[in-house]
């Protein structure tokens, strides 16, 4: 070879050992930088990926407690139940993954991005769910899909035993609200987990939802689980035992038959409720399991207000129930009236009041003008009372302030009076008012709830508790039941003359041959009660009050009937409300003698707290029901 030729060559290679010496130091300058990314820049990012490519704390929700009725009967439980979820953290492409996982089940990808990217949340592989209730086959094509950030999780959803029976009473659970979140009361709460939202659910969530645990896992790059290092297992909520008997309640649903109102029944003896209506009523598995705004939406325009418990939050003019606390303030500061003739009509001020019955009661006394209702004579009477007297003595009673009872959103309804009115509407009252207000009508209104507390304590001369819907809890920790106290409230220490008079009359009310509330007379016990019928449209509206019945449904009036027995030693007060029903005596007394029967037929079960405790004892060690 030629001198040339050896220079050519070594030139071309010297050229070639600086090309690849170029390209070997831009790509050490590659890594050298990629590296001072890697290191520097993001080496917080990195160090926290590497600790939970070898560990990572999966947290295990807790089983709700279970409800139950007073004699152990399981009205609420949880039922296995599986989701899709998605580990964002661990997601490479979320539009990407989500149109995989929907192709794999058949489904449109729209809703579950959207879902994914609203529920995008700030705890660092806390799964998101994007599809409740998957099929078996759902959940074995996911598993053999193995897609990365993709996961199956068990969850246990809410399952109510009885359908809607009890339900604005049971309430219901759902996905926690970002307001919740913020509330202390839910301090430790994570977010995608279920809590009360309604009825005993949302009262007693505290105890209900339980303590989460957590599996610490070893994971790969792709977040699948390689193996469990450690187990927290969760703590499961404390089972809770509500006062209501499922016979009561289910009699009393029955006897409203789909109609809109409500039934309150109250033990007087410690103010536990034994069953608590509100009709209609909605579907508490359906709301608790989640449903489409589309479906929301249709639940709360509906005209029947199924969201609304009108046992607790429903307000109405009480009618002549009020009429009781008056005949109790006219006791107790005019003294007893014997004489008094009803013609049918008050005149007062240029205006006549008339009275329900359009030929008048003619010669009645107190007790006549309680069982038959007159309203003449309680016009008279409470005008000479006035006002004041009158929101006194029925303020003592409880009208006019919540009960108390433990369940969420109770209303206080209104016991006017000269102060309120001064204060509410910047006016003076007017002595016509009062007229109004001594029949239970005008400015006057209730919750069913309190007008059963108020007849309790009617029956029990004076003695008042505040209504309650929790008999205890089954404790865990130390395997035993543990019962609640009732809850006293200051009575109303009338003369036992006065309390004496009241019952005689209320008896009369059902048993008398001119009483209003036959309808309620019962074979198994005396029952004492008072008819109500409270007016929907005035009568200076122009609706024609002789027509009532056949007039459109929403212009009826309400139909009030509230009652105890056995009338001289009660252990079961009832109120029962139906709306636009008419007449009291007629529609709302057949519900609650039904009420009273299916209450008193089990006398038997009418036992002693510490009887009762011991059963629930017994009963919970073997596993079953009474």
């Amino acid at each position: 070879m030629n001198p040339v030729d050896r220079e050519a060559m070594a030139w071309a290679l010297r050229r070639r050992l600086g090309v690849a010496l170029a390209v070997m130091l831009t790509v050490l300058l590659l890594l050298l930088l990629r590296s001072w990314y890697l290191q520097v820049l993001n080496h917080e990012h990195y160090e926290a990926l590497a600790r939970n490519n070898r560990a990572r704390v999966v947290v295990q929700k807790p089983e709700r407690g279970a409800i139950y009725d007073r004699y152990g009967r399981l009205l609420v439980t949880n039922t296995p139940s599986f989701a899709l979820a998605l580990v964002l953290d661990d997601v490479p492409d979320l539009d990407a993954t989500v149109a995989t996982v929907a192709a794999l089940l058949d489904l449109d990808p729209k809703p579950m991005l959207a879902r994914a990217r609203r529920e995008r949340r700030n705890v660092p592989y806390l799964p998101v769910t994007i599809r409740e209730n998957l099929t078996l086959r759902e959940v074995s094509l996911i598993e053999w899909a193995h897609v990365a950030g993709v996961a199956v999780i068990g969850e246990a959803k809410r399952h109510y035993v009885f359908g809607q029976s009890a339900s604005h009473l049971l309430g219901y659970v759902g996905e926690i609200t970002e307001a919740q979140l913020a509330d202390p009361r839910f301090a430790g709460v994570l977010p995608g987990t279920n809590v009360g939202q309604y009825g005993a659910e949302a009262r007693y969530d505290e105890s209900l939802r339980g303590v989460p645990g957590g599996r610490n896992l070893e994971v790969d790059a792709k977040g699948f689980e390689v193996r469990e290092l450690a187990r927290t297992p969760p703590i499961a909520g404390e089972d809770l035992y509500l006062t209501i008997d499922l016979d009561v309640q289910q009699a009393a649903e029955a006897a409203l038959a789909g109609r809109a109102g409500s039934v309150v029944a109250l033990d007087p003896r410690n103010g536990r409720v034994i069953a608590l209506v509100s009709s209609p009523a909605l579907d508490p598995e359906e709301v608790s399991r989640g449903v489409t705004s589309e479906r929301w939406k249709a639940i709360s325009t509906d005209p029947g207000r199924p969201l609304i418990n009108r046992a607790v939050q429903g307000v109405y003019p009480p009618g002549s129930i009020f009429k009781i606390p008056v005949a109790a303030a006219l006791l107790e500061t005019l003294g007893y009236q014997e004489g008094f003739y009803c013609s049918g009509e008050h005149p007062f001020k240029g205006r006549i009041y008339r009275d329900w019955k359009e030929e008048g009661h003619g010669h009645i006394n107190l007790h006549d003008a309680i069982v038959q209702s007159c309203d003449v004579f309680f016009y008279t009477y409470g005008r000479r009372l006035g006002i004041d007297t009158i929101a006194d003595y029925a303020g003592r009673f409880g009208f006019g302030r919540p009960t108390g009872i433990d369940l969420p959103g109770e209303r206080a309804g209104l016991l006017p009076s000269s102060a309120w009115k001064k204060k509410a509407r910047g006016e003076v009252w007017y002595p016509g008012e009062t007229l109004s207000a001594a029949i239970g009508q005008g400015y006057v209104s209730a919750t069913p709830v309190q007008v059963a507390a108020f007849m309790a304590a009617v029956g029990t001369k004076g003695t008042r508790f505040a209504p309650g819907i929790r008999l205890g809890d089954w404790s865990k920790q130390d395997g035993r039941f543990h019962l609640d106290a009732p809850r006293p409230l200051p009575g109303v220490p009338l003369s036992a003359a006065t309390y004496g008079i009241l019952n005689d009359a209320l008896k009369g009310v059902v048993h008398e041959a001119k009483g209003t509330g036959h309808a309620a007379q019962s074979p198994m016990a005396v029952v004492a009660g008072k008819t109500g019928t409270a007016q929907v449209v005035a009568i200076a509206a122009g609706v024609d009050r002789k027509k009532m019945d056949t007039a459109p449904p929403h212009l009826r009036d309400h139909a009030w009937f509230a009652a105890y027995a056995p009338a001289d030693a009660p252990t079961i007060a009832v109120a029962v409300l139906v709306e636009h029903g008419g007449h009291g005596g007629g529609v709302a007394g057949p519900v609650a003698r039904q009420v009273i029967e299916a209450y008193l037929k089990n006398a038997e079960r009418n036992v002693s707290d510490d009887a009762l405790v011991a059963t629930l004892n017994k009963q919970h060690q073997a596993g079953g029901e009474m």
